[in-house]
């Protein structure tokens, strides 16, 4: 395997840690209103952060792979600001657990925000 498919293969099994951490630390957070909305969006965010790469990894085409990482660092940014405004609201008692996703949260942006600058600089 290349260092580029290695990277990929470490990237889809990240993202997709992320995922199922994402939906655990929601069954632990607060029950009320509030945190019910907060958790649909959250899941939905970052579901869709590992879905989305997974589909940029199959891409067709460097649009196509373009179009599929702006999606990923949209997703992966509100992740970001969903478990942000559980911090903020003091929704989780496991504010280990929260850190720890809010500094993968924001690494999985920042490796998704630089694919996405080489990709439009190199189209």
């Amino acid at each position: 395997m290349t260092e580029k498919e290695l990277f990929i293969e470490k990237m889809k099994k990240r993202t997709k840690s992320f995922v199922v951490d994402v939906i655990q630390f929601c069954d632990s957070l607060k029950v009320n209103k509030a945190s019910s909305v907060i958790t649909f969006q959250l899941v939905k965010s970052a579901t869709s952060t590992g879905a989305n790469y997974r589909a940029a990894c199959k891409a067709r085409s460097k649009n196509e792979f373009f179009s599929k990482i702006c999606i990923v660092v949209e997703e992966a940014d509100e992740s970001e600001y969903w478990l942000e405004v559980i911090k903020e609201a003091s929704l989780s008692n496991d504010k280990l657990i929260l850190e720890r996703l809010l500094i993968e949260v924001n690494e999985i942006v920042k490796i998704m925000s630089k694919a996405k600058k080489s990709t439009y600089n190199n189209k």
